[in-house]
């Protein structure tokens, strides 16, 4: 009696650097469809609204049907629906974004005048936010139930519960405008003074002056974010049973906690840290308009007033963009950090 044997298909093991390279171009493709979503979208904006788009944009400014004719013209609404998404396509990623209706002059050139305040100010907010939350959140995770942690814990959720615009205004009325004993030492608003040039250790310094209580509205409106997800991931750590074998291998506490808990409760703060960018850019908004800040969020206050309809597609392409490409940093950040989320 003979016995058949039967040989089954081996599956060869994927090398690590081909696992990341599908991993790397899954999430650019991500990236891409999540972009070509927010370029539908703002097309859309409103054209989908009931009525004319052209008298939509003109807000009653055209009398006469001639001079609404010259407009759908000018800005190609007399095209088909199709046409009009393929050169709204075309002049996006030509760097055409319109003429804005209000200052006259191209889009795209109003955004890069206007995005460098907005960077400066989201970027530095979001740095000290980072650092200051995990240092929180570390320190609370290991002295759980103490006085630091109910405190902190506490004055977190307090500083994020409120609004941006309103924590923006007590900070003016308290340390700019002084109150009772504590006197006015920062300005009012704006970005710089007017008796400083240009280009000049001054003039960096009164900028930094000028940022620092916006700066520190969206540092105290989210520390929360960071301090309470680190303090939730070193809790989930610290029961591990990888840092009981460190321990009984000898290894001293502040050691176990520096290169063990804590590298690995730090991975889900990479994502939060992108994800956040997004309520910041939003936050932005309303703490630029308090402060007088000439950055993207005041412009596009004033464009909503009019409104302004290409500068408000242009400064939501942009703001979408960047949350776009925050998210897709993190993930590929995240998959160097943790190997595992590759498969």
């Amino acid at each position: 009696m003979t016995t058949a044997i039967v040989s089954t298909p081996t599956t060869q093991p994927v090398s690590g650097r081909t696992s990341y390279a599908r991993f790397v171009g899954a999430k650019i493709l991500g990236a891409l469809g999540s972009l070509f979503f927010v370029l539908v979208v703002n097309f859309l904006l409103f054209r989908v609204l009931p009525g004319d788009p052209a008298r939509t944009l003109g807000r009653g400014r055209f009398k006469t049907e001639e001079q609404l004719e010259a407009f759908r013209h000018t800005y190609g609404l007399d095209q088909p629906l199709l046409q009009q998404f393929l050169t709204f396509l075309h002049n996006t990623f030509t760097g055409d974004l319109g003429v804005s209706l209000r200052y006259r002059v191209p889009v795209s050139d109003l955004i890069w005048d206007r995005m460098w305040p907005t960077v400066l100010l989201v970027g530095t907010s979001t740095v000290l936010a980072t650092l200051i939350g995990v240092w929180i959140g570390m320190a609370s995770a290991w002295n759980r139930g103490g006085l630091f942690d109910r405190f902190s814990t506490g004055g977190t959720l307090t500083l994020y519960s409120m609004p941006e615009w309103w924590l923006g205004l007590l900070l003016i009325a308290t340390l700019a405008v002084g109150i009772g004993p504590i006197p006015g030492i920062f300005p009012t608003g704006g970005l710089h003074s007017t008796d400083v040039d240009p280009g000049t250790p001054a003039y960096v310094l009164d900028t930094a002056w000028h940022l620092a209580l916006p700066v520190l509205t969206l540092t105290l409106a989210y520390l929360a974010d960071y301090s309470l997800v680190m303090r939730s991931s070193l809790l989930d750590e610290i029961g591990e049973d990888y840092l009981v074998t460190a321990r009984a291998k000898g290894l001293r506490d502040v050691t176990v906690r520096r290169h063990h808990a804590t590298r690995n409760a730090l991975l889900p703060t990479t994502t939060i840290a992108a994800v956040n960018i997004g309520f910041v850019v939003s936050g932005a908004i309303t703490v630029e308009t308090v402060f007088s800040i000439p950055g993207l969020g005041l412009l596009t206050t004033e464009a909503l007033d009019i409104p302004d309809y290409w500068v408000l597609q242009g400064a939501f392409l942009v703001a979408s963009a960047g949350v776009i490409l925050a998210n897709l940093a993190a993930n590929l950040l995240y998959g160097v950090l943790d190997p595992r989320v590759r498969t």
